[in-house]
């Protein structure tokens, strides 16, 4: 085979969907609930005059969950360009290194496993933080409270509001907190929050198909120390073969 056919064999296509799919649903993800959380924080702080502090934090975290989603995409990518094509019978020719390919193959789909039980809580989560902000949205589209002529009374849940809290900041009330909250704040959080449950859904997509691929790597991996075992007695086989063969 020339050496373009023979690249085009070592790439594990599966592996590399699976992984434009991760990296892409991460980066969507990462900067729109950045986004989402940040216009979140300022619309608490201007409008219920509450500040949550904890804001920052969890977007570091959206970072660090990218960083590390994204490196793990690369290395299960790594074990499946190890275990395709040509590539395959030149490292798993050894027995440790087999059994190394193995492990690290099992390792991978339960770090996946547990992962996608974990997207799938954020998946709930932002399914939950959207209708929330769709629900604001609707009570914006009010045609009283554009005008003006009727507040936003948020004082029906008031047990979400830290202990003390004044009514008067439960209400959104003149025209310029109306258009702050709505325009400003509501609507632009609610298009992040809505592309970062889509993302979800991709990222979700991508863990799935990673844990098909490292199945089937993980599979490929014992058919192939099955092979070379019985190469080796085949090869084992040979020399008493011909050895009988002399006798006659």
């Amino acid at each position: 085979m020339g050496g373009c056919d023979s690249c085009m064999t070592r790439i594990p296509y599966a592996t590399l969907i699976a992984t434009i799919m991760c990296v892409l649903g991460v980066v969507v993800f990462c900067v729109t609930m950045y986004r989402g959380s940040t216009l979140a924080l300022l619309m608490f702080d201007q409008v219920f005059n509450i500040r949550l502090f904890w804001i920052e934090a969890v977007q570091m975290t959206f970072v660090i969950i990218g960083a590390c989603m994204g490196a793990l995409g690369f290395m299960i990518l790594t074990v499946g360009c190890l275990t395709t094509g040509a590539t395959r019978f030149k490292v798993y020719k050894a027995w440790g290194s087999r059994i190394g390919g193995r492990i690290s193959c099992a390792v991978f789909m339960v770090i996946t496993y547990i992962l996608q039980f974990a997207w799938i809580f954020m998946f709930i989560f932002l399914v939950v933080v959207t209708f929330l902000f769709t629900t604001f949205w609707f009570m914006c589209a009010n045609d009283h409270v554009s005008s003006g002529k009727t507040c936003i009374d948020f004082t029906q849940f008031y047990f979400y509001f830290p202990d003390g809290h004044k009514q008067e900041h439960m209400k959104v009330c003149d025209t310029q907190n109306v258009k702050l909250f709505c325009k400003d704040y509501v609507e632009k959080a609610e298009i992040m929050f809505i592309l970062a449950t889509v993302s979800c859904i991709l990222i979700i997509l991508s863990l799935v198909h990673y844990l098909m691929c490292l199945s089937a790597n993980y599979a490929h991996i014992r058919d192939h120390e099955k092979m070379q075992e019985l190469q080796d007695l085949h090869y084992l086989q040979e020399p008493d073969l011909s050895h009988k063969e002399s006798r006659f």
